[in-house]
């Protein structure tokens, strides 16, 4: 179901659908991003020498603070990139399941498909595949290909925006972190907030479930292919 739609943008000029990955494509209650928290938090008391509970404090603080946890590691403590995301996602990508309705949704949208996660291509086509819907998008922008830099960073979304070509008065941000659609909504982006099924446990930090109500969230909803599918039908 839609939980909210208010007075805001709507999609009759959208040609373009971004999509973030991670509790976006797949529902949060899959916990599959715990599998990759546990890995950082691994990470950071092995690198940092440092007891569990005291990295998962820093881990929680770099993310909070620089958008990711790999990027605070990296200007407090010189970590290497490729260490790191090869080492956090080496997880089970098995808890997901194909989801062809989406892919059918996603694949009726009219224009074109990208996703921008702060995740690595490598796992994005990991999810994608299991999910099967990979052959829907026409790229992945990666941390990578963001020079590291994650989002809410506004050099991030504008690099993203040139690289692709994306004209952001015609284009649509699908997120589940308010504050990573911020920028996206200021460039002129309609914007969806995709948020947890309240029937549903889920792993989250409190700070990571606000923002529904903000200015910048055009359109909230807990069921992304419901979502897609209406929007479908009403064209």
């Amino acid at each position: 179901m839609t939980i909210a739609t208010k007075p805001a943008r709507d999609f009759t000029q959208v040609q373009t659908w971004v999509f973030d990955l991670d509790n976006t494509l797949y529902p949060h209650h899959v916990n599959l991003w715990q599998q990759v928290d546990g890995r950082i938090r691994d990470f950071v008391s092995n690198f940092l020498k440092v007891p569990a509970d005291q990295a998962f404090k820093i881990q929680k603080d770099y993310y909070k603070r620089y958008g990711t946890t790999m990027r605070g590691l990296m200007t407090e403590h010189g970590v290497s990139a490729d260490d790191f995301l090869a080492y956090v996602h080496e997880i089970d990508h098995s808890p997901l399941e194909p989801n062809p309705a989406m892919g059918a949704a996603i694949a009726q949208l009219p224009g074109r498909k990208l996703i921008l996660t702060n995740g690595s291509v490598a796992h994005a086509g990991a999810v994608l595949d299991r999910l099967g819907i990979a052959a829907e998008f026409e790229a992945v922008f990666d941390i990578i290909a963001a020079d590291l830099e994650p989002k809410p960073a506004q050099q991030t979304y504008d690099k993203f925006l040139r690289l692709h070509d994306v004209d952001p008065a015609g284009a649509a941000m699908f997120e589940d972190l308010s504050r990573n659609l911020v920028v996206p909504h200021a460039l002129g982006m309609t914007t969806v907030l995709v948020v947890p099924d309240g029937d549903a446990e889920v792993v989250r930090e409190d700070w990571e479930l606000e923002g529904r109500d903000a200015d910048h969230v055009d359109h909230v909803t807990d069921d992304l292919t419901g979502f897609l599918a209406a929007l479908n039908a009403a064209r």
